[in-house]
């Protein structure tokens, strides 16, 4: 995954701001990689129905979900997380 040459890197800290509130863009981590759930209606106001926030690393939170990772693949990758 390559932006023009180079990765978008993600910090948590940087991650949070992206929580889909107040006019701002839904992204969530997911096994280190950042994605843009912003136009999924599964994710209005970076909320997934009740249950999930964007902002955050959902890894461990999606490995329990009722459907599999393949629905990851259906939204933009962004970036990575760095730690």
């Amino acid at each position: 995954m390559t932006f023009l040459g180079e990765e978008k890197k993600f910090t948590l800290e940087e991650l949070a701001k992206y929580d889909g509130k107040d006019g701002k863009p839904a992204y969530l981590a997911y096994k280190g990689k950042v994605y843009d759930v912003s136009d999924s209606a599964f994710w209005m106001g970076g909320d997934h129905l009740g249950a999930h926030q964007a902002g955050k690393d959902l890894t461990e939170e999606l490995d329990l979900a009722p459907h599999g990772p393949e629905n990851i693949d259906k939204v933009k990758l962004v970036g990575v997380l760095s730690q």
